[in-house]
């Protein structure tokens, strides 16, 4: 229905309802909002003006037994019912009876409600009562007399057969009456609380057991202070000492200006309750899992874009086939390997090779190049943070040993983990259990732990800079990458698979690898190994014409001394003098390459090492920001 169409619908019934005489709403039950009210409605809930308003506003805590009237109404085209109280604009509770009808008008479907006050019905009634008793006589006198007995019967009937439990306090706190209901939930009879002191057997102390004070409590404020109480979750105690939670509304028995006591309508809403925080759990469990898994994704996007462009391992020499018999060896076990060779040996894919054959295979390999971290990142990197833990976090992070569990975790250049993180690492691998940065919760972790270096840890250890004990905890099983110039027979396979991957990602056609070409390529030293071949091959299909390849090869590879090729009968350095001939060895190779860190002829490809681990070097010496 459109809207000028509905403005007509709204005030065709506004002027419907001015002449009825009783309190007459007309609502909308799709959006609960009141479509037209009379004088007299307003008057009922003393509003100036009820239009627009919603109707389960004016009768709260009923929304249930609204849907199910409208529902009837809509259903029959007519209902009525008492079990909707209403509230004045005061504060004050309304006892009503409605009469409704559904009405069609214009394609729409209307509730047309008509309300009685059934406390001011009910006076009415008495005085007319009262005024016929005058005239009737003693014999009218009877006849009401055995009304209001009729009455306190079906009163008693009603109270026997209603689910939630009542009780009833005089102005003392002494009880009154208990409804079966009652008795069923809190395990005392009628005859064993009727007469005592209701707040001192039930409703005496908090769920933590501190005691409750009975001018604290709600049931008794509400008649010493005659207002209406609502409680939408506290203890009850049983009979055997058992608390059960109860939602409660404690109203005040007024007789004019007198408070005589009160009424208590309670609820055992201990199963709702668990339910709710069962359903808590189960979202918190969603909300990690969406957190996490789309940390993983995050995390995998990366993977895939900083991923090398092949997977196999590709050779046949010897070297090759003893490397696959030890990833076929310790594959299938949650054994922690170590991985050692020089940079572009092809340490990642061994990794990526036994995460693959190993049981863990469904669950994530996730890469940590521990030379790229910056020092005071490494404990957030690893175990992750919570927001506020430090400057710079800004929401929670998951670590990369939580993203790992289940799965591999991938250490690269383990040699770079500072000494102070060493300890909190071997503690994570002993007991598996580790704390995000800024959280006292400690979580769980099932990793496998896969660490590759090409440093000599074993001299590392010897020199203070590793620590023993962890570096035993990783070298469970070593696997030995040779060096490319130590297996030439595995170069011309290397290079036709490359130049297929090259050819292919660059859109060129393949050009032809001929014997002279394979000749050349095994009589170069490969100080870079296979990453530096693989380089040499994209930049050869490039600048290939005619489909032939031309390699620019140097005819002679300086070689800068390291800090590990410093001979054992050399005389015992400190540590501030091997970091002065880092510091210098360094200098010297970024100048020897006109100030270039990566790419060709760079210091990194000078010094053998990644250019992520020398950028992170040089942070660390004070010689780049």
């Amino acid at each position: 229905m459109n809207i000028r169409a509905a403005t007509a619908s709204h005030e065709w019934f506004a002027a419907a309802v001015s002449f009825v005489p009783l309190p007459c709403l007309v609502v909308d039950p799709s959006s609960d909002r009141i479509v037209a009210a009379n004088g007299a409605a307003c008057r009922l809930f003393g509003h100036d003006v009820l239009a627009a308003r919603s109707f389960a506003a004016l009768h709260p805590g009923c929304e249930p037994d609204i849907a199910v009237f409208a529902e009837e109404a809509l259903y029959r085209g007519e209902a009525w019912t008492r079990r909707i109280d209403g509230r004045h604009h005061s504060g004050a509770e309304l006892a009503l009876e409605y009469d409704g009808k559904a009405i069609n008008r214009d394609g729409a479907v209307y509730l047309v409600l008509t309300a009685c006050d059934l406390v001011e019905h009910s006076r009415r009634g008495v005085e007319a009562d009262d005024a016929h008793t005058a005239r009737a006589g003693i014999m009218e006198w009877n006849r009401l007399q055995r009304f209001f007995q009729d009455m306190a019967r079906l009163n008693d009937l009603i109270l026997t057969s209603a689910g939630d439990g009542i009780y009833g306090v005089d102005a003392e706190g002494k009880t009154t009456f208990v409804n079966p209901a009652a008795e069923k939930m809190l395990g005392w009879s009628a005859a064993d609380l009727i007469g005592r002191d209701m707040h001192s057997l039930i409703h005496h102390k908090h769920p933590n057991g501190s005691p409750y004070p009975v001018e604290h409590c709600p049931i008794y404020n509400a008649f010493r202070h005659a207002r209406i109480n609502r409680v939408e979750d506290e203890m009850f105690w049983r009979k055997d000492g058992k608390p059960i939670r109860v939602e409660y509304t404690s109203t005040p028995i007024l007789d004019g200006d007198d408070v005589l006591g009160a009424v208590i309508l309670f609820r055992d809403i201990s199963q709702r309750k668990e339910q709710e925080r069962q359903l808590t759990e189960a979202l918190a469990e969603v909300d990690r899992l969406k957190s996490r898994l789309e940390m993983e994704n995050a995390y995998l996007q990366e993977e895939i874009r900083a991923q090398s462009n092949h997977r196999e391992i590709i050779g046949n020499s010897a070297a090759i086939a003893e490397t696959i018999r030890q990833i076929e060896l310790v594959a299938p076990t949650d054994a922690n390997v170590l991985i050692i060779g020089d940079s572009g040996t092809g340490k990642e894919l061994v990794a990526q090779a036994i995460h693959d054959d190993s049981a863990r295979r469904e669950r994530p390999l996730i890469r940590v190049n521990c030379a790229a971290i910056p020092r005071e990142l490494f404990e957030s990197e690893f175990f992750g943070h919570v927001r506020g833990a430090f400057t710079s976090a800004l929401r929670d992070r998951v670590g990369r040993f939580e993203l790992a569990d289940g799965g591999t975790l991938f250490l690269d250049e383990v040699g770079e983990i500072p000494m102070e993180l060493q300890g909190k690492l071997l503690r994570v691998l002993q007991d598996k259990r580790f704390e995000r940065v800024g959280e006292d919760t400690t979580r769980k972790a099932n990793v496998r732990i896969i660490a590759a270096t090409n440093r000599n840890l074993q001299t590392e250890v010897e020199a203070g800079r590793f620590r023993e004990d962890l570096y035993f905890r990783l070298n469970v099983f070593p696997v030995m990458l040779r060096p490319l110039r130590e297996r030439p027979d595995d170069i011309p396979r290397l290079a036709e698979h490359f130049l297929k991957l090259c050819s292919r990602r660059l859109n060129i056609p393949k050009p032809t690898l001929s014997r002279a070409n394979v000749a050349a390529l095994m009589a170069y030293d490969w100080p870079g190994n296979a990453r530096e071949l693989e380089n040499v091959i994209e930049r050869a299909v490039i600048l290939s014409q005619g489909g032939r390849l031309n390699f620019e090869l140097p005819t002679d590879t300086p070689r800068i001394a390291v800090i590990d090729d410093v001979p054992e009968t050399q005389k015992i350095e400190t540590e501030a003098e091997m970091r002065e001939r880092e510091r210098a060895n360094i200098i010297a190779a970024v100048e020897a390459a006109g100030g270039r860190v990566s790419g060709e002829g760079g210091a990194a490809e000078r010094l053998e090492m990644k250019p992520t681990t020398l950028y992170s070097r040089l942070r660390r010496l004070g010689l780049r920001q």
